[in-house]
């Protein structure tokens, strides 16, 4: 096994430690290695062959002799993946380090920034290291997507201002000339100082009159300059003054949180969700390589796609429905851009459905898919998606949750079903909650948590079967996500709601405006990350702190109407019938 050192005391900013490593050392692997862990968005830490068992003189080492809270505080300038899971690998003593819950405290404050709250729920049986660790996999990842679109989306901008420059006859084509280099120049300083500058070079490059100038001489190559940095200094201070940051790069540990409530609609996207953005600092310099790649799947659905999930917990196999009446199994790995497995159909039926495919839900080895024909279908995945069998709803599904062997279904009539699959009768029971359509369920083992359109969500206890407590809202909740003791939800006015679920007691925390500005159709929360995707054609990804910190926002051409979130994999289904999936780069 190859030795591993870690000086540890380089992490002390400004303190010099005598080097005395442990001598059973382990050199940590390297962050650069190409093996990825589809368990987070962080390379794969390698194992060692056999345990480390520090020798007697380790605890008298001048590393391990230091105060206790040196060590501590030492350690909090490491990362979480190598406080988790390379400390421990050293020697007993450094392996103590990450089991002090102040420290991962602080260091989730140091994440969020002093004016966030942290978590938002109960901190009772909060785990911390977890929390910290998908926090810093998250910002890691998505600030160097941030970088990444930054910089296609200043070379599209370029691009089109070339193309723009030669409509208008300012760039011979195919030659050069000093004019037109200094038109370059001038293209090259307004990507600079704002994008969306198009209106100050349209307004320069004309002559008084409304004629278009067929040279330029040296004055007024000169003039032209001074009026479009005029232009572009008014410009883009407004910008900057109305906030208008489509893609957040507010990724650093104290960075404030912004208030994105007055969005402006981007004018170049794409359908892998770039978008504009005013940067703080030159993209010129060379940036890393950022560390998720964003496929689209091939085209073969022919109407919108209204869900997605991702299936066997590594994100390897997808399933999509949709408005074309069909359920697709995707194959992620077989290809770089995916490959369609199968459209799973029932023998003698053209179509997965005979309406709508709205929701999918999955446990274990079946897939469950509801729809606007009043039926729920389930899918065998380990025989390749053949028919399992149908359940007839009596109305439209719009939302389902599985449980162990326990497939719950909201339905347009008002009502939650709750049925066995592996009965041949599965209704166990049908309850009437809400006095509308049932729009969003989430459910453990104990309890199950619905939204409907009438504006209230309800806690219904499984095993007592009774309903424990009603709260009315202002809106309506359209979707929801519910880990930990903490239920987090969209509604259609495109808030984020928040609340606590403890022994039965559901209680609304907060309310928070993240941006979003039509109906939140899709919400994915866990300890560390939180993503949300509406109507509104934007996807955004924060951290679940209160209120949220927004790390990006994704534009796309067309509405967003669900997500899905795997091992560090992020799906999105859209209205374009498209299906993007970003996921670690190889």
């Amino acid at each position: 096994m190859s030795e591993v050192r870690v000086n540890l005391h380089e992490a002390e900013s400004g303190k010099q430690v005598p080097d005395a490593p442990c001598p059973d050392q382990v050199k940590p692997p390297r962050t650069e290695s190409p093996s990825m862990d589809l368990q987070g968005l962080l390379p794969a830490l390698s194992s060692p062959s056999s345990g480390v068992s520090p020798s007697p003189s380790a605890e008298s080492s001048d590393l391990l002799s230091l105060p206790w809270e040196i060590l501590i505080h030492i350690a909090s300038h490491l990362p979480a993946h190598c406080v988790v899971n390379v400390l421990p690998k050293v020697c007993r003593t450094l392996s103590s380090v990450g089991e002090d819950a102040t420290a991962w405290q602080l260091r989730a404050q140091r994440l969020i920034g002093s004016k966030a709250r942290f978590p938002v729920g109960p901190r009772e049986d909060f785990n911390w290291p977890t929390s910290c660790l998908e926090m810093e996999q998250l910002i890691t990842c998505w600030a160097g997507e941030v970088q990444h679109v930054a910089k296609q989306s200043e070379e599209n901008e370029k691009e089109g201002d070339q193309v723009r420059l030669q409509e208008r006859g300012r760039v011979p084509g195919g030659h050069e000339n000093v004019g037109g280099s200094e038109v370059d120049r001038v293209g090259v300083a307004a990507q600079e100082v704002a994008y969306g500058a198009d209106e100050g070079i349209e307004v320069v490059m004309e002559a008084e009159d409304g004629e278009m100038q067929p040279d330029l001489d040296g004055d007024q190559m000169a003039r032209l300059r001074e009026e479009l940095e005029g232009s572009l200094e008014v410009g883009a201070a407004a910008l900057i003054e109305d906030g208008r940051m489509w893609l957040n790069a507010d990724v650093g540990p104290g960075g404030a949180h912004h208030d994105q409530n007055d969005l402006g609609y981007p004018r170049h996207v794409n359908n892998r969700g770039q978008a504009e953005m005013i940067q703080h600092q030159s993209s010129r310099s060379p940036s890393p390589p950022p560390a998720l790649e964003c496929i689209t799947l091939p085209s073969s659905h022919i109407a919108s796609v209204n869900s997605v999930l991702l299936l066997g917990g590594k994100g390897a196999v997808c399933a999509t429905a949709s408005r074309d009446y069909n359920v697709k199994l995707w194959d992620l790995e077989a290809s770089p851009d995916g490959m369609l497995l199968h459209t799973l159909g029932r023998k003698g039926d053209f179509t997965s459905h005979r309406g709508w495919v709205w929701c999918l839900a999955s446990e274990g080895s079946f897939l469950a898919s509801g729809g606007f024909d009043s039926t729920v279908r389930l899918w065998d995945l380990q025989a390749g998606g053949t028919d399992r069998g149908l359940i007839r709803a009596g109305a439209s599904v719009l939302c389902l949750s599985c449980q162990t062997d326990v497939l719950l279904a909201g339905t347009f009539d008002k009502r939650i079903n709750m049925y066995d699959t592996r009965a041949a009768e599965p209704l166990i029971k049908s309850v009437r909650l809400h006095g509308n359509a049932v729009m969003c369920l989430a459910a453990d083992d104990t309890y199950i948590i619905s939204g409907s359109a009438d504006c209230t969500v309800a806690v219904y206890d499984r095993r007592a079967l009774k309903a424990l407590k009603k709260i009315k809202l202002s809106s309506f909740l359209s979707s929801m996500s519910y880990s930990g003791h903490e239920v987090w939800a969209g509604d259609n006015k495109g808030m984020l709601h928040s609340f606590s679920m403890q022994t039965g007691t559901l209680k609304p925390l907060s309310q928070f405006d993240v941006g979003h500005t039509a109906l939140v159709n899709g919400i994915h929360r866990s300890q560390g990350s939180l993503y949300t995707c509406s109507t509104d054609k934007t996807v955004k990804i924060h951290i679940p702190s209160g209120p949220p910190r927004t790390l990006c926002t994704l534009c796309h051409p067309a509405e967003v109407h669900g997500l899905s979130v795997e091992a560090g994999i992020f799906a999105v289904a859209a209205g374009d019938v498209t299906v993007n999936i970003w996921r670690p780069r190889k």
